[in-house]
């Protein structure tokens, strides 16, 4: 997350980048806020580092926002996905895992991501697999590391048996952490498995979209 926000602001220094957490780490969202607050910011563009609209977008950050100080204007921007640009960054790391443009047209890809209980955002993954595969895949099949289904290794193996010569798996997730191991542990029977978004410069462009897309005449923004 920290690669991720310096090349946001290497990318737009005129804007002021903080970076918050909602849990186990530091600075705290609330923490970010305050200070902000006390150095006498007062618009915020709070921007969910999020892929879908799920529970931490639709309540978590909510949530936090509404006990900021009350002297901060805060927009919430919407999350990062769905995004044109995010499969460009899913190819990406397809391809730095060593698949090449030439393989598209064989190879079957599970988009792996992390889960969720929310039937919206599980929808939208499914229609990102959708449009993925008229770009040229062999087939594209969602998964999930948690509270859905199929998992990984099951969407593996579906695309073995529709005959796909090479299956990759392309994790719908920023950053390592225990899903993504998960999703790792899932593609042992695959062939190619990326890395996740991370830094990567298409997440970077998303960002500081939703940024433009959300702001308030300031130069402060919040990534959450």
């Amino acid at each position: 997350m920290h690669a991720l926000v310096r090349r946001v602001r290497a990318t737009r220094p005129d804007v002021r980048v903080e970076t918050g957490f909602l849990d186990f780490n530091l600075p705290s969202v609330q923490g970010v806020l305050e200070s902000l607050a006390a150095q006498g910011v007062r618009d915020v563009v709070a921007l969910p580092l999020l892929l879908t609209r799920a529970f931490h977008a639709k309540a978590d950050i909510p949530a936090v926002l509404r006990d900021a100080p009350p002297q901060l204007r805060i927009r919430q921007a919407e999350v990062l996905g769905p995004s044109p640009l995010l499969l460009s960054a899913l190819e990406r790391r397809l391809y730095e895992a060593g698949l090449t443009p030439a393989d598209k047209s064989s190879t079957g890809v599970v988009l792996a991501s992390a889960g969720s209980t929310d039937p919206e955002a599980i929808a939208v993954i499914a229609e990102i697999a959708r449009e993925w595969r008229h770009t040229g895949w062999c087939a594209v099949r969602p998964a999930f590391a948690s509270a859905a289904l199929p998992r990984t290794e099951d969407a593996v193996r579906e695309l073995r048996d529709l005959g796909c010569a090479r299956v990759a798996v392309a994790p719908y997730v920023l950053a390592p952490g225990f899903l993504p191991d998960r999703i790792a542990r899932g593609s042992v029977e695959a062939d190619v498995l990326g890395d996740v978004l991370g830094a990567s410069p298409e997440v970077a462009r998303v960002l500081l979209e939703r940024y433009d897309e959300a702001r308030v005449p300031s130069l402060a923004a919040l990534g959450a």
